[in-house]
């Protein structure tokens, strides 16, 4: 995922050989006199996407070039498969850092979503701004979440390659049931816990009676006649995807899916 912060959405490629990778070319494209920041996710949410390090110095090294502020999400820093390597922007391109802000968080490493901590690395006199906001806007985090996120993060990281071992099995077999359905295509996510498939072939039918023209739609349809939930790329400007959570259990993965497909196959 990766936008700019005038309102410019970058299209997101949909071949297999590039995934949903940004090229500087099409930053070069989509850039105005008007943009301010580049807000880039590796991995990716929705999409699963992971920048190679190279590719990641190069945005950095562009976004530098030209004076514009990078925000980098760096959440699922630790959650990537295979030959996938996460790289953090200001690592790789230092002359950025002045105007560069890091936003993490225990959430996803360390599965405490429910706790709500977050942290944001940056210029100092920008976090001062931002925290002075901050505390006026929401106070502050409860202690005993703190202290919890602190004894994470203080941790080894055992539990958390346990968890990225189980999330490497359920990706592919995520994967492996959406490209069985028929009109759907899922590119092989390399990071986070998301995949993201393009749902086009689908779209124009009638489903049980229902007319499906949208991602949207067809998450609504989805809904009601399989129980299932999936979040449709509209919100994320990728009309005609859908994003689905491989943050589950196996079985209840593929008794989601085999409900999606017997829909999709009626």
């Amino acid at each position: 995922m990766i936008k700019l912060a005038d309102g410019v959405v970058v299209e997101l490629p949909t071949s297999e050989e590039t995934g949903f990778q940004v090229t500087v070319d099409q930053l070069d494209a989509a850039v105005t006199e008007r943009t301010k920041m580049l807000l880039f996710v590796s991995p990716s949410n929705p999409s699963g996407a992971v920048y190679p390090p190279h590719q990641v110095e190069a945005i950095g090294r562009w976004a530098a070039e030209r004076g514009i502020w990078v925000l980098t999400d760096e959440i699922y820093e630790h959650l990537t498969y295979g030959d996938a390597v996460f790289s953090s922007m200001p690592a790789a391109v230092p002359e950025i850092a002045d105007r560069c802000i890091v936003v993490n968080g225990v959430a996803k490493t360390y599965a405490m979503t429910g706790w709500r901590v977050g942290w944001m690395i940056g210029p100092a006199d920008l976090i001062k701004v931002a925290s002075s906001l901050q505390s006026h806007a929401t106070s502050n985090v409860a202690n005993v979440s703190q202290a919890a996120a602190l004894a994470a993060i203080a941790g080894d990281l055992s539990a958390v390659h346990e968890m990225r071992t189980a999330f490497d099995r359920r990706r592919r077999l995520m994967h492996k049931l959406l490209n069985e359905m028929p009109g759907v295509v899922s590119y092989e996510p390399e990071g986070a816990f998301y995949c993201f498939p393009s749902f086009k072939g689908v779209l124009g039918r009638s489903i049980r009676g229902h007319q499906v023209d949208s991602a949207q739609r067809l998450a609504e349809v989805i809904l009601d006649e399989a129980k299932v939930a999936i979040v449709p790329g509209e919100g994320f400007g990728a009309p005609g995807y859908a994003r689905l959570s491989y943050a589950l259990g196996d079985d209840d993965i593929e008794e989601g899916l085999s409900r999606i497909a017997a829909l999709l196959s009626e």
